[in-house]
């Protein structure tokens, strides 16, 4: 099938590098990238592995957090009042 392509310029950019360190013709290598990329949009989505973050004891606040105002304070430096 012949057809027209207009490409982003990032993608034209990672086509030419690629042309030029395979040593292969633009048609070669915009099937193979279509065939990988169409493979891998027909697959489901991969199951991720759940994120899980430790808790660590850290001690009572040494400033007031509830206080948006003065812990800003506190962190800039500021003297506050």
């Amino acid at each position: 099938m012949r057809t027209t392509l207009t490409l982003d310029d990032d993608v034209a950019a990672q086509i030419r590098r690629l042309r030029r360190d395979r040593g292969v013709n633009l048609k070669d290598l915009v099937n193979e990238a279509l065939r990988l990329g169409l493979r891998e949009m027909a697959e489901p989505p991969k199951r991720r592995e759940r994120f899980r973050t430790q808790a660590h004891a850290m001690g009572a606040p040494r400033i007031d957090i509830d206080n948006v105002a003065e812990a800003l304070a506190h962190a800039e430096g500021d003297a506050y009042g």
